[in-house]
């Protein structure tokens, strides 16, 4: 059956460990943070120390991941 008003998602798919990675992430900034609005600003806000948005940074690599944790770590 044709769908023509279902919302489709055509960017790209994260795979398995990319959105574990984002998840990790997330949930540690949040356990840090404990505010919303400061999550999102953290991690979509481009860091110069890290080299770039730690969402990105997180997702893309283990070690982009573990780079963002040790910055999540020295915001306590």
């Amino acid at each position: 059956m044709n769908r023509p008003f279902r919302k489709r998602f055509d960017g790209p798919r994260l795979s398995a460990e990319e959105a574990d990675r984002q998840g990790r992430v997330t949930r540690l900034a949040f356990e840090a943070l404990r505010d919303s609005g400061r999550v999102v600003t953290f991690l979509n806000t481009a860091d110069a120390d890290l080299g770039g948005r730690p969402i990105d940074l997180a997702v893309a690599s283990a070690e982009g991941l573990a780079s963002v944790e040790r910055a999540i770590a020295a915001l306590h």
